[in-house]
């Protein structure tokens, strides 16, 4: 079958791309401030944290409507202010692919961090190192393959999103709809050959991109294995 219309194609495209720069961000932040701060309530913020993991998405969903609706906190703050809606827009959908993929940038980012050796990045801040600088030439640097792999399953999740960008952004074609959107319509419509292609599509999406992931995993771990031989 011939298919003319490759906006769910970009859009998916566009939506887990904004969404990983997003979750990526605030992923590392978070896990490397968590991994080396222990405070009260730390346990119930990580769980907090990684509750999208375990919730049906369509529960997720719910509770951003709730948020981002006409009459939520959020939502009805953007549209007094800035006579803007989240609800039925393609940013809708970048908010319900950050909720979703959060726990899984989360969660590689603080395995990462917390295997890091403490005792490097203090030798480091004795030699007069700025915070900052201990970071970005230590951490991350080691902590990268870890933080590599939460991107790729970030950007993943992003892509496969349903359940949650259903509930907030709805389905416009042309607007709001992503290949997960397309093949679900397009089926509810008995339009099957459809469906099938946007099926091959975002399954070689998604094949290929765990597949360069393992790849990537599998080089770096003999390249550390020759260097330490």
């Amino acid at each position: 079958m011939y298919v003319t219309d490759y906006s769910p194609l970009l859009l998916s495209l566009k939506v887990a791309g904004i969404s990983t720069f997003f979750v990526f961000i605030f992923g590392v932040f978070f896990a490397h401030l968590f991994s080396r701060k222990k405070f009260f309530g730390k346990s119930i913020i990580e769980s907090l944290f990684m509750l999208p993991l375990v919730l049906p998405p369509t529960v997720v969903g719910f509770g951003l409507l709730i948020l981002f609706g006409k009459n939520g906190f959020i939502g009805s703050w953007l549209l007094n202010w800035f006579d803007f809606q989240v609800v039925f827009t393609w940013i809708g959908a970048v908010i319900a692919s950050i909720v979703v993929s959060f726990p899984l940038m989360y969660q590689s980012a603080a395995a990462a961090f917390e295997s890091l050796d403490a005792r490097m990045e203090n030798a480091a801040r004795t030699m007069g190192a700025s915070n900052w600088r201990v970071f970005w030439t230590i951490s991350f640097r080691l902590a990268w393959p870890g933080l590599l792999a939460g991107l790729v399953l970030s950007f993943a999740r992003g892509l496969g999103e349903f359940g949650a960008t259903l509930m907030l952004a709805g389905y416009i074609p042309g607007k709001t709809d992503t290949i997960p959107m397309a093949i679900y319509f397009a089926v509810e419509s008995g339009q099957m050959e459809k469906a099938t292609f946007w099926v091959v599509i975002i399954v070689a999406l998604g094949f290929s991109t765990i597949m360069w992931l393992n790849w990537w995993s599998r080089r770096n771990i003999e390249r550390y294995k020759n260097d330490n031989a």
